[in-house]
């Protein structure tokens, strides 16, 4: 809930569609119950962040994400950075702000800040988006597509979050159908 309300904050303004990408996500997750205390937690967040200011606020995401680092698997910090990434999308504009935050999130959850970008692209229909999500150049090879396919296919399987419940697992397998788009865009 922190990091999530450090994304809908990132641009300075608390959007409505933001907060309703949240609470979908805890009522389909866990029931409308869930998303009342969520949306009470991300009130009480917002009021923490007015009144400590940024420098502390800072200071907690650092350190929830560090947490995080030493006790999810690499998989399911994938899966926090996608559905950030779709927090920030949520809206229809990532503002640059947005994009600096979910980078430094990724970073102190020992993640390359590179899969931002890759998981900003998702759900885009240009070539330069297929480029994107599969992170490499326009002049790349058959073979470095290829490469970079697996690599995501590996790394985004939703077998690898099947564990972790039938919204979870259904975000990971829509990643992975995009990522899918990605590569036969690029082979088309």
């Amino acid at each position: 809930m922190v990091l999530s309300a450090h994304i809908i904050q990132a641009d300075g303004k608390i959007m409505h569609s933001e907060m309703e990408t949240v609470r979908r996500f805890l009522r389909n997750s866990f029931g409308e119950q869930a998303e009342k205390q969520g949306n009470d937690i991300l009130m009480r967040l917002f009021d923490y962040r007015k009144s400590h200011g940024n420098e502390v606020w800072q200071r907690q995401i650092r350190q929830s994400c560090r947490e995080m680092a030493m006790n999810m698997e690499a998989e399911v910090r994938l899966q926090l950075i996608a559905f950030l990434c779709e927090i920030a999308k949520a809206d229809g504009n990532i503002h640059d702000n947005e994009v600096a935050a979910l980078k430094s999130v990724a970073s102190y959850l020992s993640l390359s800040e590179d899969i931002v970008n890759r998981m900003l692209s998702l759900g885009g229909t240009s070539l330069d988006d297929a480029y994107a999500v599969l992170g490499i150049s326009k002049d790349a090879t058959d073979d470095e597509v290829r490469k970079a396919y697996r690599r995501m296919a590996i790394e985004h399987h939703p077998d690898k979050v099947a564990a972790l419940g039938d919204d979870i697992k259904a975000a990971a397998t829509k990643k992975f159908q995009e990522i899918n788009n990605a590569k036969e865009r690029i082979f088309a």
